[in-house]
Parts: structure tokens; sequence; C-alpha cells
């Protein structure tokens, strides 16, 4: 099947823009007195994200994927600064972000910006667009009689008119409640922007309006994302990389190519084939997970997603493996002869083609505009990418 779209190459500096080396944050859960000293409950512990290491490079967007509770968020709010790391290192234009020499929080407060998943609640019922947006425009030092001038600016750049900036957020749609999110964002002119589940709450069609207008605001001022969501779709046309992860740890990273013609850990491999297809054969060939999801209060011994993998092996159970590279080549059809050759026999097509064959659904159909912007990107000036690192965790490609 010809493909629809061609993912605009990454910038290819040899410093990241945002680092992490064995990042974990865990959470207590306290128990209360009387089930202390009456039931001798322990505290417990939630692992949410446990030994993440990743890097984002100036200009690319890095897509994060992964079920619910996996730690995604967690991830993001760590990297610009919500969170304390319980262990490891937050590195963001070579400097640590706590520590001795750690980057002072108020020039990374300016430089990394997140959007939050729910727009109603990250915005202050009590506030209007004009005081909203002034803090961010405060916290960068506009002084206060420029502050209305730039705010408009903002609303105009995100979709919104100068009518809008004396309203409250109950005022609004969910679709103008997130753009207000986005403007908030780029108020103190970041570098580095945490999306959050940002089309989770939002329509299809207002979905495509928000994935545009991201897309519009990186190619203008250079943003460089870290892109959380649960839609496989647009993890493909948004991400120039993808990063899987499971229960706290990243499974599989790769090229977004690559990574959907040829999936390679168990995990992806599912995620891939639950996107929804109007094609009867990709529908029949669902991956279907089972046994009982584990919790991050106590993750299994060994790897992880032993308990619901179609392909453990004893060692699977024994020992957890690292994130490692793996030799792979980027083809057409590449998924299906993988999955062949890790016995899943009724495999066929890849992943791309689902997520090509939906959208252009979309386009024919005329129900949205997702595709405006991917269609305008420009080819890759680097096609035969063949050899890019493909990192997996699993003892299945552990020699």
């Amino acid at each position: 099947m010809p493909r629809t779209t061609i993912h605009q190459e990454a910038p290819a500096h040899n410093r990241p823009l945002v680092a992490t080396e064995n990042l974990k944050k865990h959470f207590t859960i306290e128990e209360s007195l009387l089930a202390r000293y009456l039931a001798g409950a322990k505290n417990r512990v939630v692992r949410a994200v446990d030994g993440v290491s990743i890097q984002i490079l100036p200009g690319e967007t890095l897509g994060l994927v992964g079920e619910s509770g996996c730690g995604k968020s967690t991830l993001g709010r760590t990297i610009v600064g919500l969170y304390e790391p319980t262990e490891g290192d937050v590195r963001f234009q070579g400097k640590p972000l706590w520590g001795q020499g750690s980057m002072p929080k108020s020039a990374l407060r300016r430089q990394a910006q997140i959007i939050f998943q729910n727009p109603y609640s990250s915005l202050n019922p009590r506030h209007t667009v004009r005081q909203i947006i002034g803090v961010a425009l405060a916290a960068r030092g506009v002084r206060p009689e420029d502050r209305e001038v730039e705010t408009v600016g903002l609303l105009r750049r995100v979709g919104l008119g100068s009518d809008h900036i004396d309203r409250y957020p109950h005022q609004f749609s969910g679709g103008q409640r997130q753009r207000i999110g986005v403007a908030r964002a780029l108020a103190t002119n970041p570098e580095f922007v945490v999306a959050d589940e940002p089309l989770s709450s939002l329509d299809v069609s207002v979905q495509a309006q928000i994935i545009n207008l991201l897309q519009e605001l990186q190619e203008e001022y250079g943003l460089t994302y870290l892109f959380i969501t649960h839609d496989l779709r647009v993890a493909y046309h948004m991400s120039h990389r993808v990063a899987v992860m499971y229960l706290g740890q990243v499974v599989e990273s790769a090229d977004t190519d690559m990574l959907y013609e040829n999936p390679l850990h168990p995990y992806t491999q599912a995620l891939l084939s639950a996107i929804p297809s109007v094609d009867a054969s990709h529908r029949a060939n669902r991956i279907l997970l089972e046994g009982t999801v584990p919790t991050p209060i106590d993750p299994p011994a060994g790897c992880r997603f032993h308990p619901r993998c179609r392909h453990r092996m004893p060692i699977c159970e024994q020992e957890a493996p690292n994130l490692v590279p793996v030799q792979t080549r980027m083809q057409t059809g590449a998924a299906h002869r993988s999955a062949k050759r890790m016995g899943d026999e009724s495999a066929n097509g890849s992943a791309t083609e689902v997520v090509n064959e939906v959208v252009n659904g979309r386009i024919n159909n005329g129900a949205n505009d997702m595709m405006k912007n991917v269609v305008r990107r420009k080819e890759r000036t680097n096609i035969n990418r063949m050899d890019a690192q493909h990192l997996v965790r699993c003892h299945l490609h552990i020699r």
C-alpha cells in the first residue's frame, strides 16, 4: 500500500536538549496509625518510573506511548521539574535539574513548559485568560504595560481572538481551553514542551485542529516535544521517534517508521495490533493479552511483561532484561515477517498500513483535517536511515 506521509527528518545534533539517566520516581503510600499498629501494615511504594534513560534532540518530537498507569505522565512531570526524582539524573541543555550545579528553577520554567491533559482542571477557574497568561509573561520578565499586547498576540497565534482575553475558563469549549493551555505554555518562549495527552478530552475534529497547531508551532518556533499519547495513530504522525513504556520502564524505542514497520517487543506488537481498522483481515490479527495486569506497587520479578507475554521463557521469570540496541532494517511489511520469526503466523501487513488506512478514510470522508500539515512536511533528506538505533528490552532479542 503506498505511503501517504513522509516524516520530517529529525535534526542531527550530537548533544541532546533533554536527557535522563536511570531516572526513578517512587511514591510512598503511608498506612494509617491503626493499620500500622494493629495490623502491622507497612508503607507501600509505587514505582511509577523505574529506571528510564532517554534522550530528546533539539527540534524533534519523541512520542511516548503505553497503557494507563505505566508512568508516562509522571516521567513528563519529572523531566520539567514538577516532581523531584527519587533516583537518577535529568539534564536540560547538559545541566542537571537537581543537586550540585543544578539549573536554576526560574530558568527551567522559562525554557521548559507542559501542556496538561485536562485543560479545565489546569486553568484557574477564578482567573480570566488575561490573568492566566499574564502569570507566565511575568515569569518571562514582560513589563505589565506590555502584557496585554503579548497576550492578544498569543491568543491570535493559537486561533483565538482579542475578545477572549477577559473571559473565564468555563466560558470556553474544550478545544478553546486547550488552546489557552498552549498559549500559556508558549508565553515563556520555551525550547521544550511536554504535551501530556493534550487530545484525550477532545472530540476527533478538535483533535485534528490541535495536532495541526502543535505542528505549525514546532516549525515556527523550533520547539522540541515530548508528546505523550494513547493514540498510536497520532503518535505516528507527530513523532520523529517513539518510546513505548510498560510498568515504569521503556521497553522499546526506535525511529517512528522503524518501530511501526518492525515492532520487536511483544507488548509493542500487541499495542499496534489494537489500532482500529476497517479491514477485516487486520481485525482478525488482533493480539489479545492474557493474564492479570501487574501493579507498580509489586512488579513481577524478571521481565515485567512476562505474566502477559505469549513468548515467555524460563529466563523471563528469573532475570530482568536490559534495554539494548538491536540491529534491524526498516522495510515495508517487516512487521509481519518479524512476527512470523517470533511464532505469530497470523500477522499480515504492518501497523503503518493500518494507520494510513484509517487516516485516508478520514480525509476521504471529510471528517477532519488531521493530515493538513502532515502532507506539507518536507520530504526526508535521508530516506535510507536503515541503521538507526532500535532499542528493545526483551530476552528474545538479547544474544
